[in-house]
């Protein structure tokens, strides 16, 4: 008995750019129909991924992500396993290429939250089945379909919307900036000079932006969400940066005080709504530390729509991973 022939190219998802303005554009609208399926029956989905599965490989704590991904494949009629590694790095018992290629020979696709980008890269190298990025230090794609999705269910259709981040430059900024490089549109990241988003990925978003005609813009001045269609912020601390410490880079009390003390001016509060404008929406990825990022007459107020982003995560990864599957 012989093993399948892997496919030519095996489609990952480790970063926005890997699916092109086309991909992009075709998981929101596939989402969308998927979205709309199930709501009017519960069990519309159950024949899309039949039979197939998704292993999870979790360095990091999670909520939206697990359950999402978890009851997401479920609703499409495949099922997921969770392997927990918050106490034990990927490579640590083994290394990174045979745990892939383990992996392959039982699952479908792989869904990794880690804390290293190059972990993905590696799984990937070694991996004939699809691995998908739930979160690494530098990306975040699954987030940002989600944001691409709930911006369009707002009436900021892709290629149109305008969306300033607010805060620190970080791995939701960096996949929020190369979506809008990819699909057209503004994004105006506004962070102390010394937060900005990574230069080499500011870089690339910029080249990709000349043949999208997207605008990618940095400033220091929180005024400058003026006219933007949302205001985006995210936690200023990262989430277990480290092993065995869930505060991650808030463990050490002076960084963060003197992180707080950078970031402070950078508050989304009902003020800086108020200079975006009447038409602005309010993003967090979630979770939210409220008071600090983000004030509850914010995120509680009525532009607020970061519960529709959670739910689209559900959605948006639903169609994604239809994508990836449908035609293995």
């Amino acid at each position: 008995m012989t093993l399948p022939a892997p496919a030519a190219v095996t489609p990952h998802l480790l970063r926005t750019t890997d699916l092109g303005r086309e991909g992009v554009l075709e998981v929101l609208v596939e989402a969308a129909q998927l979205r709309a399926e199930l709501r009017v029956d519960p069990r519309a989905g159950l024949d899309r991924l039949a039979g197939r599965s998704l292993v999870m490989l979790f360095e990091k704590p999670s909520l939206r992500t697990r359950v999402s991904f978890e009851i997401g494949i479920a609703k499409l009629g495949g099922h997921a396993v969770h392997l927990d590694h918050r106490t034990e790095r990927l490579g640590v018992r083994e290394s990174i290429g045979d745990y892939a290629r383990n992996l392959e020979r039982w699952t479908d696709v792989v869904v990794a939250r880690v804390f290293e980008h190059r972990t993905l890269e590696q799984l990937a190298e070694a991996s004939r089945v699809p691995v998908v990025n739930a979160l690494s230090d530098r990306f975040h794609p699954c987030q940002a379909l989600a944001d691409l999705l709930t911006l369009a269910d707002h009436g900021r259709p892709p290629g149109e919307s305008a969306i300033a981040y607010v805060g620190e430059g970080n791995n939701v900024c960096h996949s929020l900036m190369e979506s809008i490089a990819v699909v057209g549109g503004r994004f105006l990241a506004i962070t102390p000079p010394d937060r900005r988003p990574d230069r080499g990925i500011e870089q690339e978003c910029r080249a990709l932006a000349e043949a999208s005609g997207a605008k990618i813009e940095w400033s220091d001045d929180p005024a400058a969400v003026a006219g933007a269609d949302a205001v985006y912020t995210d936690t200023w601390f990262s989430m277990g940066s480290s092993m065995g410490s869930s505060m991650g880079d808030a463990a050490d009390p002076d960084l963060a005080r003197d992180k707080r003390r950078e970031l402070a001016g950078y508050r989304v509060d009902a003020e800086l709504m108020r200079i975006a404008g009447p038409q602005a929406l309010f993003m967090h990825c979630l979770p939210a530390h409220r008071g600090e990022e983000v004030l509850d007459e914010v995120i509680d107020g009525p532009a607020s729509v970061v519960f529709d982003q959670a739910e689209n995560r559900m959605h948006a990864q639903n169609a994604l991973l239809f994508r990836l599957l449908r035609d293995r």
